[in-house]
């Protein structure tokens, strides 16, 4: 099995590669078009920031590839909510492979921006989710999120309802980081490793 993850210069792809290791699995970090086209499955992971995130994968052009792929596909922090239509970080267009807009979480006083720590995901759906359960928790840094919507599978609350996860054809993505969720993650990472 080919497995490409998407190079755009995201941070946290190394936590990824190792995750998909500890796994026996071997993938291509790489930005070529031929390379992810060819894979059986693709990951695109990313931390940072919407705008300079987009800008690199315009520059490479990434943006008009990745909607084009039909392979099994997940994103994974950043690289849930570049699959969006607008961020309001920077004000940035986004791939719009989902119909969702990137929001900043408002803080309060029992609610610091960033989201950062544990958080129980909640409303479960689809095989991406296959032997876990209703409150396992899951391993979180974000300060921008995806309202709930019909193309939500999995939902946490900080303090409001959020989208943890999304799906969209064969696009799956997660707002946590699974490769930092410990066997919660690593059971995610598997169940997509195998769709």
């Amino acid at each position: 099995m080919e497995i490409a993850v998407i190079d755009y210069k995201g941070g946290n792809v190394q936590s990824v590669l190792f995750a998909l290791e500890r796994l026996g699995v071997q993938a291509t970090l790489t930005a070529d078009h031929d390379t992810i086209r060819r894979a059986d499955k693709i990951l695109f992971p990313g931390e940072g920031e919407a705008a300079s995130a987009m800008q690199e994968l315009r520059a490479q052009g990434l943006d008009k590839l990745l909607p084009t792929l039909e392979q099994p596909f997940l994103g994974i922090c950043l690289g849930m909510q570049l699959l969006g239509q607008h961020s309001e970080e920077g004000d940035t267009e986004l791939l719009g492979i989902l119909p969702f807009e990137v929001k900043r979480f408002a803080a309060d006083s029992q609610h610091k921006v960033p989201h950062m720590g544990w958080n129980n995901l909640q409303r479960l759906r689809t095989p991406l989710f296959e032997g876990l359960r209703e409150e396992d928790f899951v391993y979180f840094v974000h300060s921008y999120y995806a309202p709930v919507g019909n193309y939500t599978i999995a939902e946490a609350a900080y303090p409001a309802p959020f989208s943890a996860a999304v799906q969209h054809r064969n696009f799956y993505a997660v707002q946590f980081h699974a490769e930092k969720s410990g066997p919660v993650g690593t059971r995610i990472l598997q169940n997509f490793l195998a769709l």
